[in-house]
């Protein structure tokens, strides 16, 4: 089964590209594939560099599939110990301790991100939702 991916939703992550961080200006292409899990190689036309298609986010590094690490992340909050879900999700302990730490750091990076991209402060996001959820 062959999955489509929209290359237009990646730019490059060579920071010494001319195009890095340039998203959907045809400079990037699907180059091979590689793996077990036969992942797409993608590379930039401008500076050569290739990267994987898991590149930037959340699953890059993890060796554990997708959709095994959805399921460890939702048994977690849904307030299962770390060794209840290993259990559940037939995982090592460890590489679920592995995957939650992952899961925090990368909330956190985001959410950093996002309250710099629009200067907002943490304690007006907070409010701002909890007005949200009153008025339903």
């Amino acid at each position: 089964m062959e999955i489509s991916l929209n290359v237009g939703n990646f730019f490059c992550p060579n920071q010494s590209c001319n195009d890095h961080k340039k998203k959907g200006i045809g400079n990037i292409i699907i180059y091979d594939r590689y793996g077990k899990e036969r992942r797409i190689l993608l590379k930039c036309k401008t500076c050569n560099f290739r990267f994987s298609e898991r590149r930037n986010t959340f699953f890059f590094g993890l060796h554990t599939k997708e959709s095994k690490i959805r399921e460890v992340i939702l048994y977690l909050i849904e307030g299962m110990s770390f060794r209840e879900a290993a259990c559940a999700s037939d995982l090592d302990k460890d590489t679920v301790q592995r995957i939650w730490k992952r899961f925090l750091e990368y909330c956190e990076e985001s959410m950093e991100s996002l309250l710099k991209d629009f200067n907002i402060k943490l304690e007006d996001l907070i409010m701002l939702l909890y007005k949200r959820i009153q008025k339903r």
